[in-house]
């Protein structure tokens, strides 16, 4: 932006790129689209399961090449209500979520549920979009169980 005085000259600038997801992000993303089921890979060294799924371990850096099919349900580790993208749009409920059979977390979104009714250690389940194109938003949303005797202790 330049600024001569107290005008303001705004110029915009298209940039066109490709993104490469990598041949673990990818598979792990094919599977969501096509199969409906979410995969994690397992280190050979610590053992950790990684969800998303990752070509190596972040912890050790060992390659992974064990795939597991983890979740869809799983335990809310975190959340928070986060600001809304427009006004009067209701506020998104975004959350760390550990899917059974990871051991690492899902950053993902809360749909079908009221923010008091949450707590870490509450059970929800992945909720897939109806259309699906191969992002991470083809879990369209996790939403909460019932909540069992299990999950207030």
């Amino acid at each position: 932006m330049h600024k001569s005085g107290d005008t303001a000259i705004a110029a915009g600038v298209k940039l066109q790129f490709r993104y490469s997801a990598g041949a673990a992000a990818s598979r792990f993303l094919i599977a969501l689209r096509d199969e409906r089921k979410i995969y994690g890979t397992r280190c050979p060294g610590c053992r950790r399961v990684m969800v998303p799924a990752r070509s190596f371990c972040p912890r050790c850096g060992r390659e992974t090449a064990e795939w597991l099919e983890v979740g869809p349900a799983g335990r809310l580790i975190a959340f928070a209500v986060a600001q809304p993208t427009q006004p009067l749009a209701p506020q998104p409920l975004l959350a760390l979520i550990q899917l059974d059979g990871a051991d690492t977390a899902l950053v993902h979104r809360i749909g079908e549920a009221d923010p008091a009714t949450l707590f870490a250690g509450r059970r929800v389940t992945a909720v897939f979009a109806e259309t699906r194109n191969g992002s991470i938003l083809d879990i369209a949303y996790f939403k909460p169980l019932e909540v069992t005797h299990a999950d207030s202790i």
